[in-house]
């Protein structure tokens, strides 16, 4: 006749199992403790104005890189440990870090930081044809100036010639109209009331004697 044979685990290995979950639940549960909901805003402190900066990051100085950025409004939030540093950074403001306080008693924080702009001076770059200044004397000084590319400077910085194309030259539509523009922003400054007299503008008088010094006021021959 057989006998039916049952596994009877140690009273010891129960212990050891009841111990471990015991620690993983209270690991978690301190864990679980630790956590923040962090959230605030993010403004420009540089001027009184307080505007926000959009875009800033903001994460955990942490190894495990955890983080958000700012929406338009400056307004960020995420889930923080106490105790945690915090770095916002944005292009053209100074970084700056926050610990998140490890005394909450409560699961949630919120703060308004701010940030102060800061100016990044890029080295001054100059771009040369040449490698330097000495091959640059060089290649100056053998410069050929023929005659003729003598004559096509002159021409083209010939006042009279300048004076001829701005007159014969036709605008192009950007230029006309940002013209339009310019008369409608003029007629609406004065809407509803009367034009105040060029007789009392000193800039009309001096344009008026230099108009009359130039000879602009001398009736012009006919040509035959």
């Amino acid at each position: 006749m057989k006998k039916n044979c049952t596994f009877q685990p140690p009273i010891s290995f129960l212990g050891l199992l009841l111990l471990l979950c015991s620690v993983s639940f209270l690991q978690g549960q301190t864990r679980q403790d630790s956590l923040v909901q962090f959230s605030g805003l993010v403004l420009d402190g540089t001027t009184e104005e307080l505007l926000p900066v959009p875009f800033t990051n903001v994460y955990s100085e942490n190894e495990v890189k955890r983080g958000t950025s700012t929406d338009f409004k400056g307004f960020f939030t995420f889930v923080a440990e106490k105790g945690e540093t915090i770095i916002f950074s944005s292009v053209g403001y100074k970084a700056v870090k926050f610990v998140v306080p490890d005394t909450l008693s409560e699961n949630r924080y919120s703060i308004v930081q701010l940030m102060t702009q800061d100016t990044i001076n890029l080295p001054e770059t100059v771009v040369f044809p040449w490698p330097s200044k000495e091959h640059f004397k060089i290649e100056f000084l053998a410069m050929d100036v023929t005659p003729e590319l003598q004559r096509r400077a002159n021409e083209n910085i010939a006042q009279e010639l300048i004076e001829e194309r701005r007159h014969t030259v036709l605008s192009d539509g950007d230029e006309n109209a940002d013209f339009y523009l310019r008369q409608q922003a003029n007629n609406y400054y004065h809407y509803g009331q009367f034009r105040p007299m060029r007789i009392f503008d000193p800039i009309a008088w001096g344009q008026f004697f230099k108009a009359w010094k130039d000879g602009d006021f001398k009736k012009k021959k006919k040509k035959k």
